[in-house]
């Protein structure tokens, strides 16, 4: 393989894993969504199998191993169909990172994003385990999601810069936009581990209503228990153990991170659009329908009482508005990083 060919496959491998990694998110909302999640109480296998167990007698050995976890086929088929797909991403990357390093020597070829991947995806497997043998705790599945953001847009920032897609002349009007879009970006990220923290501790149908919560605009409140990091090992929190006033709380708090993210992000995308021409108005347009539309799948998700299709695309979205946010943010800067 040349060296242009090899520049190809990194472009190109970036993509392809890119678009896994949205799927691998969409798909671990699923499996959260589905109560799958110990769905194979064991790590890697699934009741010591490498799929799941079909036949009764292995049913039988399974039931018998994991008393507290009796088989249920679906879900454990949800969560492994999950486990396969991340095991393949991280193969992508392992390969994007060894083409990299074919090609270190080449200039402004970026091989610490490629290796740093290798780490993280590295981490996300970790995290994955902990959310089994640690039986779902909160922290570990919303740090879980979070660290499959990070790799999915990762993914993306590394296929923009290696390919220098989206770029043109940059200038002193259009830098002035990139402090306030990472600004955007850290908003956006808080708001993303605010779901996950709802999500994590079944607090989305917490406040039935909307736009108020339970008749009321500031619902009750009792933050030291909802934003209780460490809640002991052992414990099982499929189904959350949270009270009702502090899923009330969560679920206030995502609504206001909502509110808050929708304001800045939609505001500076639209002061782009208005003030910028050609690619710059093209990708800040991107965001704001993005946000538009992921604001309306929170409403629908209160407002139908959590339908599975309507809450897996709310995630699916939250990872293409992420996306569209990181473009926003090469397109303002599109030097090739080293």
């Amino acid at each position: 393989m040349n060296a242009s060919s090899s520049q190809q496959w990194i472009l190109r491998l970036s993509l392809a894993a890119t678009a896994i990694a949205v799927c691998v998110v969409v798909l671990g909302a699923w499996v959260r969504l589905t109560d799958a999640g110990l769905g194979c109480p064991d790590w890697p296998g699934c009741y010591g199998h490498i799929g799941v167990p079909d036949t009764p007698e292995e049913v039988a050995a399974a039931n018998a191993a994991y008393p507290e976890r009796p088989v249920e086929t679906q879900k454990a088929w949800n969560e492994m169909i999950h486990r396969y797909l991340a095991s393949f991403l991280g193969l992508v990357i392992l390969v994007i990172a060894w083409l990299a390093l074919k090609e270190r020597n080449r200039p402004h070829q970026l091989v610490a994003l490629p290796l740093g991947l290798v780490a993280l995806v590295i981490l996300q497997g970790l995290m994955g385990m902990w959310t089994v043998t640690l039986l779902l705790k909160p922290a570990v599945v919303t740090a879980h999601l979070l660290g499959g953001m990070a790799t999915t847009s990762l993914l993306f920032w590394l296929a923009l810069r290696h390919g220098r897609l989206f770029t043109y002349n940059q200038n002193a009007a259009t830098a002035r936009w990139l402090p306030w879009s990472l600004v955007g970006l850290g908003i956006l990220t808080m708001q993303i581990a605010l779901g996950g923290w709802t999500s994590t501790n079944y607090a989305a149908l917490a406040c039935p209503d909307f736009p108020t919560c339970h008749g009321q605009w500031m619902p009750w409140w009792d933050a030291d228990q909802a934003f209780q990091v460490w809640h002991g090992l052992g414990q099982d929190f499929e189904g959350g153990v949270l009270s009702n006033e502090a899923r009330v709380t969560i679920h206030a708090t995502h609504r206001l991170g909502a509110l808050v993210t929708f304001l800045y992000i939609g505001g500076l995308a639209l002061w782009i659009a208005v003030s910028s021409p050609g690619l710059l108005r093209i990708a800040a347009c991107l965001v704001l329908i993005l946000l538009g539309i992921q604001v309306a799948l929170g409403i629908a998700n209160i407002v139908m009482y959590l339908p599975l299709s309507i809450a897996v695309a709310h995630n699916g979205v939250a990872a293409l508005l992420l996306l569209s946010l990181v473009t926003l943010i090469h397109v303002i800067n599109p030097r090739q990083a080293t």
